[in-house]
């Protein structure tokens, strides 16, 4: 039986009945009974594949004019279309839940990151299940469904053994995932999930791992098993790659193909840029280099280390994305050898939003240090640069190479009022249902029309109930009316842009924006309003980059396209306007619901592990205490009692050579280590570190003192602290250090404690004031 219950508009699809008992026994039976199928999907259905790069900009890829290769991006392009203005939100969670529902990330609770998370409607970072996502539709159709990579849609709060698990992958429509939750990831000491189970790589850098071709093998091997066993039921292949956000990790001979190519420096790289982008058509020949970002230095203002440093960030970011895109390759091949490229909607999105600028004047070989406000200096950092990229560094480029890799527009990520926040290259290849190729489309769209787009070309509607719950409107609008005639007129006549404040309202041909912030600054403006923002105006028709500002010339027009950002904004849950940074970290006073709440004690168990910052106690800027009962074993007890983060951050309890230890690594600046005077002889034994923290701010020092069984046994300084996050990507473990080690003088990975943990309790001291930090974690929650 072919035929769908109501017509595919509520998933799953209705039960059937069978009322055809005809006898007692079945040697009487005389009615045929109908066995229960799979679902069906519509005939004909192509495969889907979405493949998300993160922190591209439009001028990144070789395909759309840029310096980093990608010749699996070019081939795609060449035998298949390239979308020349097509938009994401600025920011990477509120991108891929808009992609994933086909609404607005405001209307789907995804204002900012999940991290961001407020209790406002469209900054919750709750998807409404009267939105489902692209792989529940497809499942509930009949699709075999699988995600890799980066996923950063699931509240930090419940990425835990504890769950609820219906907002990770396989609760909102996967049937298989492998990757991780947050916003970032160690690549070479990745901490994965497949499914919901925590798992980490078999392989290590030195056996040749690296986390992108991970997640290829994963989806390969996917694609392999359901052409095997069921061959005649289209999949849908969700991989969004870590690269190429921050840490920029790749292999040295990566770096190599790269050596020299960026030293003539960003100014002159958009010049080659929109040089390249002309004759590829991406821009018109009249396109002009938008206005360069104030407050960043031109490259001749650079000193001779600030300018080497910068070459090799850039060296090291353009091949950690061509090797990402020689994954994409390997993924294109497996699907060429199984039969099915030719009948796959391959969707290749070259980014999440523009490329990043939170790297700052400098750059920094330690992300983290950026976030609080810590300043490499290049004078320094030059004696670590041929580091950068390996895993001993966790890299970001400076913001010129970013406003370089976004041309030629303006801005960078974070920056929704500006194309080089929201504008990326999007290439759509599908031979069986495309028959142009290397065609070009100008038409106006947004990531938001990826969902209507895979539904039309699979001959599924939009659902009206999934799960017994109805669908709210599908705010996107199909691109297929694009791929048979380059000249078709624009569908989406109006679309609202909003990050951080930043915000811009485009409407037939014509842009206004207002930016609200500067992602790399330190410090925001001191009680700036909205209502003192500035707005620009942009007639698109006559200047493709938003280079020349007519506010002044149409303040008529100016005044109107701000009043229509009023209706879209309240329509999609926009309002209130928040630009808040330290308060939305704090759960109670972003007004989100914080797992562990008011708790000051935590007790943990032996082989406990993989918790993240927002489901720990948080035991930065108060004192606080850590008390084991452990057993230690006949000969030195070696190991790890309990540690939070990693290399790059964090603080260890540990054994080594039967001496108790306790380690402070701030940012892998300073490492501060203190032991017990004696070993600690076999048996069960309580030790105890107690921090005394300095209190009068948030960063300060504080006295360790370490006991074992109520004995002093150790007294020293911590001269600074962590003030605001250890980590993106590492975890509180109990019994080992996954990951990166806190310190040396364990090795990775292999740092099990040797002896018996029976409990780890974590108790709180008072919590101190955050006030008077001069807002420098505003990039806390915005480097995502």
């Amino acid at each position: 039986m072919d035929s769908f219950t109501a017509g595919r508009h509520i998933l799953p699809e209705p039960e059937r009945a069978q009322n055809v008992v005809t006898a007692i026994g079945i040697d009487d039976q005389t009615a045929a009974f109908e066995p229960v199928r799979p679902i069906q999907p519509p005939a004909d259905a192509p495969n889907v594949v979405i493949v998300l790069m993160d922190d591209l900009g439009f001028g990144t890829s070789s395909s759309f004019g840029g310096p980093c290769r990608m010749p699996a991006a070019e081939r795609l392009a060449d035998d298949g279309l390239r979308y020349t203005r097509f938009h994401v939100t600025a920011l990477c969670s509120p991108t891929r839940q808009a992609m994933l529902t086909g609404r607005n990330h405001h209307s789907v609770g995804m204002g900012g990151t999940t991290e961001m998370a407020t209790s406002a409607p469209g900054y919750n970072g709750f998807r409404p299940r009267s939105a489902a996502t692209i792989a529940q539709i497809l499942q509930g159709n009949g699709y075999s469904t699988a995600a890799f990579g980066k996923w950063h849609q699931t509240p930090p709060r419940e990425i835990s053994a504890v769950g609820p698990f219906e907002r990770w992958p396989t609760g909102e429509g996967f049937d298989t995932f492998y990757g991780f939750m947050g916003a970032e990831m160690n690549h070479w000491y990745p901490l994965l999930y497949q499914g919901t189970t925590p798992v980490e790589p078999e392989k290590r850098p030195e056996d040749g791992y690296h986390l992108s071709e991970d997640l290829v093998d994963h989806a390969i091997d996917w694609v392999r098993t359901q052409r095997t066993l069921t061959p005649d039921r289209p999949f849908f292949t969700y991989l969004a790659f870590g690269a190429s956000h921050a840490p920029l990790h790749v292999a040295p001979e990566w770096q190599q193909k790269y050596r020299g190519s960026f030293d003539h420096g960003w100014d002159r790289q958009r010049e080659l840029t929109l040089a390249r982008q002309k004759e590829l058509g991406v821009v018109p020949d009249d396109a002009e280099l938008a206005p360069w970002a104030e407050g960043v230095p031109h490259w001749d203002e650079l000193s001779e280390n600030q300018r080497a440093l910068a070459v090799r960030f850039m060296e090291t970011f353009a091949g950690f994305t061509e090797h990402a895109d020689a994954q994409v390759a390997r993924f294109v091949a497996a699907l060429e050898e199984l039969g099915e490229l030719d009948n796959t909607l391959f969707i290749y999105l070259l980014g999440d939003n523009g490329a990043s600028g939170e790297g700052g004047i400098e750059g920094t070989v330690v992300e983290h240090r950026l976030g609080h406000g810590i300043v490499d200096d290049p004078d320094e950092m030059i004696a670590e640069i041929d580091a950068i990229g390996d895993p001993s560094t966790y890299p970001i480029a400076p913001a010129g190479w970013a406003l370089a890799l976004n041309t030629p527009y303006q801005w960078t990520k974070q920056v929704a009022s500006h194309f080089g926040g929201t504008r990326d290259g999007l290439i759509v290849h599908w031979p069986q249902g495309i028959a142009e190729r290397g065609g070009l489309r100008h038409q106006f769209h947004h990531v938001i029309d990826v969902l209507p787009t895979v539904l039309e070309c699979a001959g599924i509607p939009e659902p009206t109930s999934v799960n017994g719950v109805s669908q709210q409107p599908v705010e996107g609008t199909s691109m297929r009316y694009t791929f048979a005639d380059a000249a078709a007129r624009d569908r989406r006549r109006t679309q609202y842009f909003e990050m951080c404040g930043n915000r811009g309202i485009y409407h037939e041909g014509w842009m206004a924006v207002t930016r609200h912030g500067t992602p790399w600054e330190m410090i925001p403006t001191a009680g700036k309003r909205f209502s003192d923002d500035v707005w620009e105006l942009y007639d698109l028709d006559t200047d493709w980059s938003q280079a020349r500002d007519l506010a002044s010339e149409h303040p008529d027009r100016l005044r109107a396209l701000q009043e229509l950002f009023l209706v879209e904004a309240a329509k999609h849950q926009v309002f209130p306007l928040d630009n808040r940074v330290t308060e939305r970290e704090n759960p109670t006073l972003a007004g989100r619901v914080d797992l562990l709440g008011a708790r000051k004690s935590v007790t943990y168990r032996g082989g406990m592990r993989r918790f993240t910052e927002e489901t720990t106690p948080n035991v930065k800027n108060r004192s606080h205490s850590i008390v084991a009962d452990v057993e230690t074993a006949e000969t030195d007890t070696e190991g790890v009692i309990i540690s939070q983060g990693g290399r790059f951050g964090g603080w260890s309890l540990y054994c080594a050579g039967g001496y108790a230890y306790y380690a402070y690594n701030f940012f892998g600046m300073q490492l501060y280590r203190m032991h017990t005077r004696a070993p600690i002889p076999p048996g069960r034994h309580e030790i105890r570190m107690d921090f005394h923290y300095d209190g009068g701010g948030v960063g300060k020092g504080g006295t360790v003192v370490l006991t074992v069984d109520g004995e002093k046994q150790a007294e020293g300084r911590v001269e600074q602290t962590i003030p605001y996050y250890f980590s993106f990507d590492e975890t509180l473990d109990v019994g080992v250090d996954l990951g990166t080690p806190v310190i040396d003088d364990y090795p990775e990975v292999d740092n099990a404690f040797s002896g018996v943990i029976h409990t780890v309790r974590i108790d709180l001291g008072e919590e101190g004031s955050a006030e008077g930090d001069g807002g420098l974690h505003r990039r806390v929650m915005t480097s995502q």
